[in-house]
């Protein structure tokens, strides 16, 4: 079994994978402070709960925008799997062209989404990928290339702001209220959150079909993928797997190059 961990900002997602399928998934919040063996008891414990032996995970991949994490989840896989994982970074074939002016610029994460989106849905149209995480990012492929994207603030991040910069507003679940003409102070943060990016998401994908002049797949992935694309007609999939399926397929790639 392979394992297939994406190391996000606010989340650190799991997938187990016994050939091409996910035996199981889970994600936990990413924190600075664990320790190597803290993550190492967390992960057993999920294999444990799945009835998967520690002996069964063979293989791994990382991708990760935590640089700080990078050893202590790489260590983790050493010491309490005998796993050397590999990593999405310089080295790691991907078969992606990217039109970036730094191409070591652009996060693994979104590396990963481009790579798994190309091979799941194909070059026919243009792709969007709103990936809906601690930032919002947006990218766009065109004939198997990432042409560029768009960075902008995350959901959560946007509503911890708002909550910490006020006085009293409270902490609130990011849900769709019944109305945009909200009549309390809970209904009127959910309104403001969830209808503002869905209209930032909408304005975004209209603009980049215009300079494109071409209709395009926009995919939705990320956490809050869901919430959004209930209230936008703009989003065609939701594929909450896009990034651990990614990662499954580089290290199938990667595995297949090595042993040529």
């Amino acid at each position: 079994m392979i394992i297939c961990i994406d190391v996000g900002n606010s989340n650190i997602k799991y997938a187990v994978f016994d050939g091409d399928e996910p035996r199981f998934t889970f994600r936990v919040a990413t924190d600075l402070k664990k320790t190597s063996d803290e993550y190492g008891v967390q992960l057993i414990t999920m294999l444990h709960i799945n009835a998967v032996e520690r002996e069964a995970i063979t293989g791994g991949i990382i991708s990760s925008v935590v640089p700080s994490l990078d050893y202590t989840i790489e260590h983790m896989l050493r010491v309490y799997f005998g796993v050397v994982p590999k990593q999405i970074a310089p080295g790691l074939k991907t078969g992606l062209k990217m039109r970036a002016d730094n191409a070591r610029e652009v996060g693994a994460d979104r590396i990963v989404n481009n790579v798994s989106a190309l091979r799941k849905y194909g070059t026919a149209k243009p792709i969007v990928i709103v990936d809906f995480g601690t930032a919002t990012t947006f990218n766009v492929l065109k004939d198997g290339e990432f042409i560029g994207g768009v960075i902008a603030p995350g959901i959560k991040g946007s509503l911890d702001s708002l909550v910490s910069g006020t006085a009293k507003l409270p902490r609130v679940e990011i849900e769709a209220p019944k109305s945009v003409i909200a009549t309390n102070t809970v209904t009127n943060m959910q309104a403001g959150i969830v209808f503002g990016f869905a209209g930032l998401v909408e304005y975004i994908v209209k603009k980049i079909k215009r300079e494109l002049k071409e209709e395009v797949l926009t995919i939705a992935t990320g956490g809050f993928s869901e919430v959004i694309a209930r209230e936008t007609g703009c989003i065609d999939v939701i594929d909450k797997m896009l990034t651990l399926n990614g990662l499954k397929y580089l290290y199938d790639m990667n595995c297949s190059e090595e042993g040529k």
